[in-house]
């Protein structure tokens, strides 16, 4: 038997995927999954006639690895990745590398981490993103562990991965955590994205009552400028499907209750811990924990009175730019604060984050990928010590050009009653951010009033409290 250059371990569609890629680049894997028979089906399917091999227990998956072992596993995070582990450890040798490819929380990767180097073996917390299409045809790796794991297995992932001018999106992102956390801020990111794009739709709708085939086109026009990425690309196309039940518009027939597997709620969570104002992936959050609480909604549309229906005066075709503007401007802040988030984290764990090569990687395989991508890359490129993207040249000067459509846009859905919590959010981030000062003295002497909780003077140095008594 030939040795295996990798081994995957569960084979739900994402792990399979993975193999056929590994596989289609030239690599020999074995396979396990916990189920025999699933191990079976697709060494007879779709692993057919491949260079896989199906291992039925985990020695005979481990055996059939070249030394240093590399052992990947695509298993549910949390509980179910330890007892894999568990499983796997008495038949590795030090020097060997365990890859964790699941959406594990960054602080289960530390901890593993440091089990497993007790033991002399290696572990790296990868992430993995761009679903079942990037699985299989190269996805948007992020790899974090120590130094020599990475020697381990970059070669193998960076050929794996998806490639953007000649460039694989898979680059080492630090040690123990750091794979795990990038790849948690991305989903945080993609969660801001999607609820942006949801809103545009919805001023559109209520402004201009757009149809479908309407919105199809305008999102494939958008697609082609400056916000081309794959979520507006799949936006188009989702427009563009027909419900073959019912004849029309697929999108007007799906339940609007969203649903979410947790990494945007780390997020924001970890954000909060730290100190980061996360507000438009923290709005983007709590708009689906909304959208869930569908009945309840139901209940209240029939209780609860808006704004009267006010009819659209004016250019059609200026407003949807207008539109388009905000969305713009909105993701730009949105960047602005994951990458803020990223810099903390970087600080709090001692981390080298490179912020352009985690945009460079991000720029093919991932589900956030776009072509503004390629704008915060030349950002830090030309800056490495930017502490905000808002800061960079090039997105100064668009806020500076799209903030009055950006307001517009807003006011429209205010005064129609159409909730876009994550574009005021990042228009309310904007306006903070750029204010010297806010009515945060007020709320100093309020903490001090009740609490005693002191406060500083604008005409005293910085660092001397003082207290009143206000009664």
């Amino acid at each position: 038997m030939k040795t295996c250059d990798i081994g995957l371990i569960g084979l739900a569609v994402m792990g399979e995927n993975l193999v056929l890629n590994l596989e289609s680049k030239g690599f020999r894997v074995a396979v396990f999954n916990r189920t025999v028979a699933v191990t079976e089906r697709f060494a007879l399917g779709r692993g057919a006639g491949k260079n896989i091999y199906p291992a039925k227990t985990i020695k005979e998956f481990v055996d059939a690895l070249a030394r240093p072992r590399k052992a990947m596993i695509m298993v549910k995070a949390g509980a179910p990745v330890d007892a894999v582990i568990a499983q796997l450890t008495p038949f590795l040798e030090a020097g060997d590398v365990i890859i964790d490819g699941g959406n594990s929380l960054w602080t289960d990767t530390q901890r593993r981490e440091k089990e497993l180097a007790m033991l002399g073996l290696h572990f790296v917390g990868c992430g993995v993103s761009g679903g079942e299409e990037g699985a299989l045809k190269g996805p948007s790796m992020m790899p974090g562990g120590s130094p020599q794991a990475w020697n381990a297995v970059g070669p193998i992932f960076r050929k794996i991965a998806a490639q953007v001018d000649g460039e694989p999106c898979c680059r080492y992102m630090g040690p123990d955590g750091a794979g795990h956390y990038v790849k948690m801020v991305h989903n945080g990111i993609e969660y801001g994205d999607m609820q942006l794009i949801c809103e545009a739709y919805a001023i559109l709708q209520a402004t201009l009552n757009t149809d479908a085939e309407e919105l199809h086109r305008i999102f494939s026009e958008w697609n082609s400028g400056e916000l081309n990425s794959y979520l507006i690309d799949i936006t188009a196309q989702i427009f563009a499907r027909i419900d073959p039940e019912t004849g029309r518009p697929l999108v007007d027939s799906i339940l609007d209750k969203a649903g979410q597997k947790g990494t945007g709620k780390w997020t924001v969570s970890h954000a909060v811990e730290m100190g980061v104002p996360l507000s438009t992936i923290s709005a983007a959050v709590e708009a689906r924990i909304l959208s869930s609480m569908k009945e309840q909604r139901v209940a209240a549309a029939r209780e609860l009175a808006g704004p009267k229906p006010k009819p659209f005066t004016g250019d059609r075709q200026a407003f949807i730019d207008a539109v388009r503007d905000a969305l713009y401007a909105s993701k730009i802040v949105s960047y602005a604060q994951g990458f803020a988030q990223l810099g903390a984290a970087a600080k709090l764990y001692n981390w080298p984050l490179d912020f352009g090569d985690i945009a460079t990687i991000w720029r093919g395989g991932c589900i956030i990928r776009a072509q503004f991508l390629n704008r915060i890359r030349a950002a830090y490129e030309g800056d490495p010590a930017l502490k905000n993207l808002l800061l960079a040249p090039f997105f100064r000067d668009v806020i500076a050009k799209t903030q009055a459509s950006w307001r517009r846009a807003i006011v429209a859905a205010v005064e129609r009653g159409v909730a876009v919590p994550a574009f005021s959010a990042s228009l309310a981030y904007y306006d903070s951010y750029r204010s010297a000062r806010l009515p945060a003295n007020l709320l100093q002497a309020q903490r001090d009033f009740f609490g005693a909780h002191t406060y500083e003077r604008v005409d005293k140095p910085e660092g001397e409290f003082f207290h009143t008594e206000w009664a």
